[in-house]
């Protein structure tokens, strides 16, 4: 009997990105260990158990990976051809909120909506569609981006829109962040200098008016340029965060020895998980973390450009703006931390305890695997080769 060959161009799918996959798992692992030692306290405190937060937070990243392979196995041109309506539900989400006895309130912010026993922050999904719609609008506009003003100003509008949207919330750290993850997107597709030149001065027109007509988000802003001189009152958190990494020095006081996270620091577990990370772990623990986004940003952009070069320009933007999203948003945290950004409110994404982070974030590396997966199948989608 013959031998059987093998089928001449056989179908086999390419594996995950490794670089982008061990990078995630890592930063999720730290994560993991800087919770459950930042919240130990607090969580004994508040429940008898003290692994509470960091057995929900384990439970976040199961479903972080569940979503994260159906996001793997979904082609992405589907999420391109029905990007209208994926825009359409990411403003309606922070439309919903704002309905009285939807949302609920939190700290003076009306950014969850509470389903069953879990608490989802709409802006967490609601940004991620945004910026697949932005992504699709990229490759069905390429030439009227490069060409006329018209072309920028159009996805301007919608993320105007939903900007507006997260500061009724209010969420501002969420909305500078997106509507600098959408204007590096337009420039990266191809948008004209002068017409991002106009947009960024807007923008921190827009940025200055909103500064002065509230007085409290002026006093935020402003306020960590001085955190020493309200010490007890607007310039707290700072200062304990200041406290927390300066007593960390090169090598910190050990894993699990912070004083800092004993109800001093607010947020410890959650927006400040950072200045636990440095007091435990001291600056080498802080460069290491920083080198791992660093490396998570640069492989979405090296993915982005393999991409581009299979002429796959929705996957090429998708992946670019979501790396970009995640690399941005954790810089700004550790910036925040040490004092050199005034406070967002914004999560380390991947470490900080918070479901709606971590699983959105989970989400858009399944989408950059996806990305990845298609550029090396050579794949060039239909949809994409018929540019609107």
């Amino acid at each position: 009997m013959a031998e059987a060959k093998p089928i001449a161009g056989a179908f086999r799918v390419p594996a995950p990105d490794q670089v982008l996959l061990f990078t995630s798992a890592v930063i999720l692992a730290v994560g993991l260990v800087m919770v459950a030692s930042a919240s130990i306290t607090l969580a004994d405190k508040l429940t008898g158990n003290p692994f509470y937060f960091l057995e929900r937070q384990l439970v976040f990243a199961v479903a972080g990976f569940v979503i994260a392979a159906a996001a793997y196995s979904i082609p992405l041109d589907l999420w391109q051809r029905t990007s209208f309506l994926i825009l359409l539900a990411a403003l309606a989400m922070l439309a919903i909120v704002l309905v009285p006895g939807i949302g609920r309130h939190v700290n003076g912010s009306i950014r969850w909506v509470v389903l069953g026993p879990f608490r989802v922050q709409v802006s967490e999904p609601a940004r991620m569609l945004i910026l697949i719609y932005i992504a699709s609008y990229c490759m069905r506009r390429h030439t009227e981006l490069a060409t006329r003003f018209t072309g920028s100003l159009k996805p301007m509008l919608v993320v105007a829109l939903a900007a507006l949207l997260l500061l009724a919330e209010p969420d501002f750290g969420a909305a500078m962040v997106l509507i600098a993850t959408t204007m590096a997107m337009l420039f990266f597709a191809g948008a004209r200098l002068r017409d991002f030149a106009v947009f960024a001065l807007l923008g921190l027109t827009g940025f200055v008016v909103l500064a002065v007509a509230s007085p409290y988000r002026l006093e935020r802003i402003t306020g960590f340029l001085h955190p020493w001189s309200h010490p007890f009152d607007s310039g707290f958190q700072l200062t304990q965060s200041l406290i927390a990494i300066g007593r960390g020095g090169f090598f910190g006081v050990g894993l699990g020895e912070s004083v800092q996270k004993l109800f001093y620091l607010p947020e410890a577990h959650t927006d400040f998980l950072f200045a636990v990370l440095a007091e435990e772990l001291g600056l080498l623990g802080c460069m290491v973390v920083l080198t791992l986004y660093f490396i998570f940003t640069w492989r979405a952009i090296a993915i982005a450009r393999q991409a581009a070069r299979k002429n796959q320009m929705f996957n090429a933007y998708l992946a670019f703006g979501l790396g970009l999203w995640v690399g941005l948003q954790a810089f700004i945290n550790m910036g925040v931390n040490m004092g050199v950004l005034p406070t967002k409110g914004l999560t380390l994404p991947l470490m900080s305890y918070g479901g709606s982070s971590l699983v959105v974030v989970c989400a858009a590396i399944g989408l950059i695997l996806r990305v990845h997966r298609e550029a090396r199948e050579g794949r060039a989608w239909q949809a994409q080769q018929a540019a609107a």
